[in-house]
């Protein structure tokens, strides 16, 4: 069995858009503890994003660009007697946000020769268009998914064996 299940902490909202997943972002973009830095990249990237897109909020481009790159499915690894399956399973909401914002920044860092604030609002834009390594990390998974449907029926199995019918 199992310890208890780890504690959720309540995020506090960012300073300037009040909005608990922009404060994710930032979190998820700092390093070393560097909140203020983290902040100014990602202000900086929604100060970008108004220039070039100035018919939409930085806001609404950013929940739009991360709701595009949610993933629906993913495939988990399962042993059944002594083979490794694949098994594709729905994503649950928070891993969805987690797994978008996680892609978003790799992508963005992965992205050289330019500054991280133009990086980021490039991946985000990116994103908003349905385009970019963002979105094809998405479809990558996605098409994993869906390739082993076969080993669906393994989903609701428990870690047993399931050879001991005699």
């Amino acid at each position: 069995m199992r310890r208890r299940q780890a504690f959720k902490r309540a995020l506090i909202p960012d300073v300037r858009y009040n909005n608990e997943l922009v404060a994710r972002l930032i979190n998820t973009i700092m390093l070393k503890g560097k909140k203020s830095v983290a902040q100014e990249i990602v202000y900086g990237a929604f100060d970008i994003l108004k220039q070039k897109r100035s018919d939409i909020e930085p806001l609404d481009l950013f929940l739009a660009a991360l709701e595009n790159a949610k993933p629906r499915l993913e495939v988990k690894s399962r042993r059944v007697g002594g083979a490794t399956y694949q098994v594709p399973l729905e994503v649950p909401a928070a891993r969805q946000v987690a797994l978008a914002m996680r892609w978003i920044v790799t992508y963005s860092r992965a992205r050289k020769g330019i500054g991280m604030r133009d990086a980021l609002a490039a991946e985000l834009l990116d994103a908003f268009n349905n385009t970019g390594n963002t979105i094809k990390k998405r479809d990558d998974v996605h098409k994993m998914a869906n390739a082993n449907k076969a080993f669906a029926h393994y989903r609701w199995g428990g870690s047993g064996s399931g050879a001991s019918s005699n």
